[in-house]
């Protein structure tokens, strides 16, 4: 008989593998960074040795590890830096946010703050006029939007960059103007920031290695046990990894899907092919991610028709077809594609070209889905192309009144398709769920609390936003278990013998607790392998 190394004895254990008995399993012992056995207390005790690790919660539940399937722990180490903006949503508490940070940012010579939403500038024109009134134009200044797809930068950061004159570039990058032809600051998409960004001072190996592990212990800290990391934007991503690892193991799985742009060339593509299973003892690189539009906020979302700024009518990739012969590609490798598409003309471009591929391949996934058209995800569920979504995107953003600035852009009709993940379920699909961190807390929880009530729970008495599309308790939870498993291949996230070790133990039963309980749930223990990465 094989002895456990750790059994963990709990009130009940949420097996995820389909209605619960009448009687649910209490314990689940693990030998060897595998589930040994799962059962009623007194069979599990009987699998305990000497040396065996005896865990009690006696009115706790015991589930499967959490998966964020999207996520960038690595790139937001460059992006929450100095003053957080969330929850900023006026200029007047922008003035008052700024006012705080300049402050506390006295000594330095940049100003940078992170997360503001659009709506904080009340329909006017993004800029960077309240930097310049709290701080003063010569100061070199920049806030991260929180979309994360694009940022204000002051006119001294502007003139350091060599930004000297508005620009549009064909993927829909550039430097905004306004209607006289000046500079506003606001920078659009990736190309234009990192104008910017890689001027801002520099963020040392040490203390990114240091912060990388605290962040990751904070995730395990909450209960996830992997993340679908979207990104190896920076270049020393890996060695960071392998730093943390030279001194112990990461708190957190991850699987890295490195980016291809329009601009990835055929010898560069070779090379992300080649990158496919590269990685360490808890993180590897085992996918791609590409964008075929920008956000909706930006005006750089692909949509079948302009938002109410004549923006949104083309996609990242000038060609379009380029896009879907590299999708092609990848999947006669083998190799699994993410793909962003935030506006219903990229959505559906991105799911006609998914499921006009061979039956049978690898799982190819759109990310975010903002706003999608009845027949698209009539599409997505057919062929079973998996959705990637995020609620708190919707319930931490938009207005029921659609004052906000995406309902704004894209008017009442499809702003009342808002992230439909009760239709995706609806429709068959496969629907993973996550926090796409930094733009989201990372917080599961509150996720799941929020895909189930459709508004911020943490603020009683705010209207849904589309309540219709509410999930319930089980559908969100196995967004973030069984469902984030299947979107990468994957018959993970359940609690089973033979499987993975990667488990938490949560002092309230989230299958039967109001989404308001959510928000207090504590994890009490979370497993990786067996051993614990938070206790």
């Amino acid at each position: 008989m094989t002895v456990a190394d750790r059994i963990i004895l709990g009130a009940r254990v949420r097996t995820m593998t389909g209605p619960e008995a009448a009687e649910s399993p209490e314990a689940v012992a693990v030998a060897d960074g595998r589930i040994l056995a799962v059962g009623p207390r007194s069979e599990v005790l009987a699998l305990a040795g000497p040396g065996t690790d005896v865990i009690e919660h006696p009115s706790a539940t015991i589930l499967p590890g959490l998966v964020d399937a999207h996520s960038h722990p690595i790139y937001s180490l460059g992006i929450v830096r100095g003053l957080s903006l969330a929850g900023v949503h006026t200029r007047a508490g922008l003035r008052a946010a700024l006012e705080r940070g300049r402050d506390e940012q006295a000594g330095d010579e940049w100003f940078l703050a992170w997360g503001l939403d659009p709506s904080a500038f009340e329909g006017e024109p993004i800029g960077n006029a309240e930097l310049h009134v709290v701080l003063g134009a010569d100061r070199p200044a920049y806030i991260k939007m929180f979309d994360a797809h694009s940022g204000i930068a002051s006119a001294a950061a502007l003139a350091r960059a060599g930004v000297t004159a508005p620009f549009d570039n064909p993927d829909g990058s550039g430097a905004v103007g306004d209607t006289e032809g000046r500079l506003t600051g606001h920078l659009l998409e990736f190309p234009t920031m990192e104008l910017v960004e890689r001027i801002l001072p520099p963020h040392g190996f040490d203390d990114r290695v240091r912060q990388l592990r605290g962040l990751l212990g904070d995730m395990a800290a909450v209960g996830i046990t992997t993340a679908h990391v979207m990104d190896l934007k920076d270049p020393d991503a890996l060695e960071l990894l392998a730093a943390i690892e030279a001194e112990g193991d990461l708190p957190v799985r991850l699987r890295i899907s490195p980016w291809c742009e329009p601009t990835t060339t055929d010898a560069e593509v070779a090379a992300l092919v080649a990158m496919q299973g590269r990685g360490g003892r808890r993180y590897g690189i085992e996918g791609i991610k590409l964008f075929i539009d920008g956000t909706v906020e930006g005006g750089t979302a692909w949509l079948a028709t302009p938002d109410a700024d004549g923006e949104g009518l083309a996609a990242t990739w000038p060609e379009a077809d380029a896009y879907a012969a590299r999708i092609r590609l990848f999947d006669e490798q083998g190799i699994p594609t993410a793909t962003h598409a935030i506006g219903e003309r990229g959505i559906r471009f991105v799911a006609e070209t998914l499921a006009s591929l061979p039956a049978g391949g690898v799982p190819h996934r759109i990310e975010h889905i903002e706003s999608a058209e009845d027949d698209v995800i009539a599409l997505i569920g057919a062929s079973g192309i998996v959705a990637s979504m995020q609620p708190t995107h919707c319930t931490h953003h938009v207005r029921p009144d659609g004052s906000d600035d995406w309902s704004r852009r894209l008017g009442a009709t499809r702003a009342g398709r808002a992230w439909r993940t009760g239709d995706v379920r609806r429709s068959g699909a496969t629907l993973a769920l996550g926090s796409d961190w930094p733009v989201a807390p990372f917080d599961p929880w509150e996720i799941m609390a929020d895909a189930q009530t459709r508004r911020p729970t943490a603020h009683p008495g705010t209207p849904a936003v589309g309540a219709d599309q509410a999930l319930t308790a089980v559908e969100a939870l196995e967004g973030y278990t069984t469902h984030a498993h299947r979107a990468i291949g994957s018959a993970g996230g359940a609690l089973v013998p033979g499987a993975p070790a990667d488990l938490i133990v949560l002092d309230t039963d989230p299958l039967t607790a109001a989404p308001e309980e959510l928000l207090d749930a504590r994890v009490l223990l979370t497993l990786v392998d067996g051993r614990p990465t938070h206790r």
